[in-house]
């Protein structure tokens, strides 16, 4: 987090049996009006039905984040306990990292008030004090912090980096590890992750791990997105020795940056070989438009005696030094031969079709270029 300041307040509230709702403490102090506290009490000391649940609101170009607390018991004033330690950002602040700090943090104090009466004790209550500035001064400088309260009790504190959304899953797309397979913790995930994952090799694509591992369609591409969140797997296209790839700018990196060179003859490398880096960027120069990979393989068959070409594309795909120009069939005349029609639109490459339809690659190929009414574009 560095020096952006997501979060401009702690503050701690109570209701107060005769005051009513109240900030007992806030760091910085009187951070929080008069008139913004009593925009937003009610959301703050709330009624039951939002209590113990997780509330963000905005006033006054201000967000605030509270789960307001009720613990029950007839030795408190009124039978309960209302409290809510929350934060402040301003109100275009993401806060979708800080709701689980806020959450947990609800949890802490309910736990050390049930245990040892942490807040309804006035001499314990004001060790909240220093705890919320050390927790704004950590949590906005490192995005961490570790609070020790007493001999058996320490809060754990981080704000969970947010992620993008991962692209959609196609059945024809094929998962890659990101990492090394082996330093894969299988006990962490879902059972539907674990049965897939023997048939994560980089070469079978989505349907074929379906198939393969006897799990259904949707809940193979669910656990694949999930593992695409958190980066474990990224996804590259089908290989085939028919395949057309091209380079894109990003392969000058290949020159540039000496971990990536590292890091692609370690991954490149035949079993027990050392290819060059001149071969390497020689073979992926060759991977022009009209150039298959079975014509590179008969081009540069010197060069691939070290090199493993399915993994050199793989590679490739995996950091952008190339791409793949995929085949778009386009039905230009109506004819009910062109079947089917549908998937002939110039919106569905050759590894949709053939996945949908069942169809292999030649047997495509050979039914399109026997129908005068498609065309096949390159993207």
């Amino acid at each position: 987090m560095g020096s952006n300041r997501q979060i401009e307040c702690i503050f701690f509230s109570e209701f107060h049996p005769t005051l009513g709702p109240k900030i007992t403490y806030q760091v910085p102090e009187e951070y929080i009006s008069r008139e913004l506290f009593d925009t937003v009490q009610v959301y703050i000391i709330t009624k039951p039905e939002l209590q113990n649940k997780l509330i963000t609101v905005t006033a006054m170009d201000k967000k605030l984040i509270g789960c307001p607390v009720c613990i029950e018991h007839k030795k408190y004033s009124r039978n309960a306990l209302l409290f809510n330690l929350g934060l402040v950002c301003d109100s275009r602040t993401k806060t979708c990292a800080l709701e689980p700090i806020v959450k947990k943090l609800s949890g802490y104090l309910t736990t050390l008030e049930l245990e040892s009466g942490f807040i309804s004790n006035e001499e314990s209550k004001q060790k909240l004090l220093p705890i919320m500035s050390t927790l704004l001064e950590e949590l906005n400088a490192t995005g961490a912090c570790t609070l020790p309260i007493d001999e058996s009790n320490t809060i754990h504190l981080k704000l969970i980096e947010q992620r993008k959304d991962p692209m959609i899953v196609q059945e024809y797309d094929v998962p890659v590890f990101t990492q090394n397979k082996d330093h894969f913790i299988k006990s962490q995930w879902d059972l539907t992750t674990q049965q897939i994952l023997p048939y994560i090799d980089g070469y079978r694509h989505i349907q074929k791990i379906s198939a393969e591992a006897d799990v259904e369609l949707n809940l193979v591409r669910i656990a694949i997105q999930n593992l695409l969140y958190y980066d474990v797997v990224t996804l590259v296209s089908i290989f085939q020795y028919s395949n057309v790839y091209c380079t894109t700018p990003k392969v000058q990196s290949l020159i540039d940056d000496k971990s990536i060179q590292e890091e692609c003859l370690h991954y490149i490398n035949k079993p027990g070989q050392r290819a060059s880096l001149r071969d390497v960027f020689q073979l992926y120069c060759g991977l022009t438009p009209g150039t298959t990979v079975r014509d590179l393989c008969s081009r540069y068959s010197q060069q691939l005696q070290k090199v493993d070409e399915r993994k050199l594309i793989q590679f490739g795909l995996m950091k952008g030094l190339i791409r793949r120009l995929q085949k778009y069939p386009v039905k230009v005349v109506r004819d009910e031969r062109s079947r089917p029609p549908r998937l002939y639109t110039g919106c569905h490459s050759y590894d949709e079709i053939c996945c949908k339809t069942g169809m292999s690659y030649k047997e495509l190929d050979e039914r399109l270029e026997n129908d005068p009414n498609i065309i096949i574009c390159w993207k």
